[in-house]
């Protein structure tokens, strides 16, 4: 059974942490390029949104995905010579 972020606390959490990223990336593109979902998708987990009744959360596979996402973006900046 996959294990998922489950709580209010959690989503809040998750929001506090990607607070200064989220005017600096592209979501849509994020979710496009690394879920092949809409930036509503994943917008809806990270703020924790009912859906369908229930708070939308992240799997343990889609956090883990995040995170390569985010690594791999940090990369790419890092590489950056001006």
């Amino acid at each position: 059974m996959e294990m998922v972020m489950n709580t209010a606390k959690e989503s809040q959490s998750m929001k506090k942490q990607l607070a200064d990223l989220l005017v600096a990336i592209s979501w849509a593109d994020l979710s496009r390029t690394y879920f092949g979902k809409s930036s509503s998708w994943l917008y809806q987990r990270i703020n924790g949104n009912k859906v369908h009744g229930k708070p939308a959360k992240f799997t343990t596979q889609e956090l883990e995905k995040l995170r390569h996402a985010l690594r791999e973006i940090s990369q790419s900046i890092a590489g950056i010579v001006l």
